[in-house]
C-alpha cells in the first residue's frame, strides 16, 4: 500500500523547454541544436553540464550564470515559475492529496528553485531540494531524507521521476516504489531501456491516482473528492502498488 508520493522537479513537474531555449540563445546556438545535444547527453549517460562544454568548449557555467544574473536581475533567466508547470501537475496533485496520500516534492535543485516552488502554493505537504537537504540524488542519503519527509516506511513511498539513474534505480534500491514518467529527453530514452522494467512507466501524472490509489480515484471520479487543506494526515489509500513493470 502506498501512503506517500515524492516527486522529482525538472521534466517531472516543470517543463524545461523555455529554460533550455534561453540557454541556447545565450550561448549563441539555435535552440534545436542545443536541444539535440541535450538528447545526445541523455542517450550517452552524460550530465546536463556536458551539453555546455560541447557547444562552447571551456564554458564556465558558474561565471555565465553570474553574468546573466547581472544583466537581467529581475528576469527568470534559467529559473522557472508556475507558467512552466506541466498542465497535469495541479490536477494530479489535487487528486492524490484528496485520496489521502502524503505528497512531497524533492529533487536536485538550487536554492532559487526551492523559493520558486514554494511560491506556487501547490497542494503538497513538503517541498525540499538537494541544496536544503545537503545531499543530491542518487546518493542513498537523499532517499533516506526523503523517507523522513514522507513520514512512511520506504516500501509505502512512491518516487516519481524522469530518469533511471537519478530516480528509478536509487529509489528502488532504497525500497521505494519507483515510477518513471515518460517526458523530457531522459524520460523518453530511459523508458526504452531494460532497467525501466523496475518501475511503473507512465505518460502523465494523471495516471498516478489510478495506479497508486485506484479505489479512491474511482470514487473521486464518480462523486467528487472533498477538498482538504493544511498538513493534516488523511486516511491511507485502499489501493496497492507493486514495483513491477507497468
Amino acid at each position: 500500500m502506498v501512503r506517500a508520493v515524492v516527486f522529482d522537479v525538472g521534466e517531472t513537474l516543470v517543463e524545461e523547454t523555455r529554460i533550455w531555449t534561453g540557454w541556447a540563445r545565450r550561448l549563441g546556438v539555435p535552440p534545436l541544436t542545443f536541444h539535440g545535444v541535450l538528447g545526445g547527453c541523455a542517450a550517452l549517460d552524460l550530465p546536463h553540464s556536458a551539453a555546455f562544454e560541447i557547444v562552447r568548449p571551456g564554458c564556465d557555467l558558474e561565471a555565465e550564470e553570474a553574468a546573466w544574473a547581472a544583466e537581467d536581475p529581475d528576469g527568470l533567466r534559467n529559473g522557472f515559475d508556475a507558467d512552466d508547470l506541466y498542465p497535469d501537475v495541479v490536477p494530479a496533485l489535487t487528486a492524490l492529496r484528496d485520496a489521502g496520500l502524503r505528497l512531497v516534492i524533492a529533487g536536485n535543485q538550487p536554492p532559487r528553485a526551492l523559493t520558486a516552488l514554494r511560491a506556487m502554493d501547490l497542494p503538497v505537504h513538503e517541498i525540499r531540494n538537494s541544496a536544503e537537504l545537503g545531499v543530491e540524488k542518487p546518493d542513498p542519503a537523499f532517499f533516506a531524507a526523503v523517507a523522513t519527509l514522507a513520514q512512511a516506511p520506504a516500501h509505502e513511498i512512491a518516487y516519481v521521476g524522469d530518469r533511471l539513474d537519478n530516480d528509478v534505480l536509487p529509489s528502488a534500491a532504497a525500497g521505494m516504489v519507483p515510477v518513471l514518467i515518460r517526458r523530457g529527453p531522459w524520460g523518453y530514452l530511459h523508458a526504452r531501456r531494460p532497467e525501466a522494467a523496475r518501475a511503473h512507466v507512465i505518460d502523465s501524472l494523471l495516471d498516478l491516482p489510478g495506479l497508486l490509489a485506484p479505489d479512491d480515484a474511482q470514487n473521486a471520479s464518480a462523486q467528487g473528492a472533498p477538498e482538504r487543506h493544511g498538513d493534516e494526515r488523511t486516511r491511507p489509500p485502499t489501493g496497492t502498488a507493486d514495483a513491477g513493470a507497468a
